[in-house]
């Protein structure tokens, strides 16, 4: 077992690091951390989002 300091959470995240690489390799170990990426904005607010035309304009188009 490895001797790591539980108070030192720099210690934790590099001990961490490394048994994930070993255990999963290189590519199996970035694979797993991005399971854990909350990753930023408001999808739902962004899909539905307000278009960058008027309706006027939307309007104008659609009778093209």
């Amino acid at each position: 077992m490895l001797d790591v300091n539980l108070n030192n959470p720099l210690e934790i995240r590099m001990v961490g690091m490394q048994v994930l690489r070993e255990a999963l390799g290189p590519v199996g170990m970035v694979r797993f951390i991005q399971q854990y990426d909350l990753g930023y904005g408001d999808y739902t607010k962004e899909k539905q989002g307000e278009p960058d035309l008027s309706f006027d304009e939307i309007d104008a188009l659609l009778k093209m």
